[in-house]
């Protein structure tokens, strides 16, 4: 065994809402490792830690992988991918899929599910999502070590609003496709910018 490794492969699981500190937690303990690959289940959410990595760390050190855009260089230490570009075959110290739960999705759960039974780092694997995957980790997984986490934030309801009264960072939710569309060019309008999350 190699001297760097730790005696005790990590394999954890961090679960909680929303606005907890999951992300932030797992880019700075991939940082923290000599190599290391995260799977986001979005390419913008890939997008974005990659533009932080390479704040951190450096262009030539941090490569992106997604279905759409791949910014590999010539030796990268750090992988910021969607769940489904992960390059798993490339062994990695760090290793980390975010939204595990997606296992569960008629479309996608396929590929979560394989990389919570398959993909590992060498030193240190975890998984971050919702607390309604914790039963199946636990039945899966008995040696992962499990830990829930509190939301940050207050989230709360403000009932009915005109748009040009929301607050800055409010979720909007619809039930169309459409629909979605239409009030965010009425926010880009009114507010100057929105994010679609679908």
């Amino acid at each position: 065994m190699n001297k760097d490794y730790p005696k005790e492969i990590i394999l954890k699981a961090i679960l909680g809402p929303t606005n907890t500190g999951k992300t932030f937690y797992a880019m700075d303990r991939m940082l923290s490792h000599k190599t290391g690959m995260i799977g986001f289940p979005l390419r913008l959410l890939a997008r974005e830690n990659y533009d932080k990595a390479v704040e951190r760390v450096g262009k030539n050190n941090v490569a992106l992988v997604t279905g759409e855009e791949k910014i590999i260089p010539c030796n990268p230490k750090f992988y910021c991918c969607t769940v489904e570009a992960m390059p798993i075959e490339k062994q990695v110290s760090f290793l980390c899929v975010d939204e595990i739960q997606l296992a569960s999705d008629p479309e996608r759960g396929y590929v979560f599910t394989d990389r919570l039974l398959n993909a590992r780092g060498t030193e240190e694997t975890i998984f971050l999502g919702s607390e309604v995957i914790k039963n199946i980790i636990r039945m899966m997984l008995p040696n992962c070590k499990i830990e829930t986490r509190p939301r940050l934030s207050t989230l709360s309801y403000l009932g009915v609003k005109k748009i040009t009264r929301l607050k800055e960072r409010s979720g909007i939710v619809t039930f169309s496709i459409p629909e979605i569309y239409r009030i965010a060019e009425l926010v880009r309008s009114q507010k100057g910018g929105a994010a679609v999350v679908m």
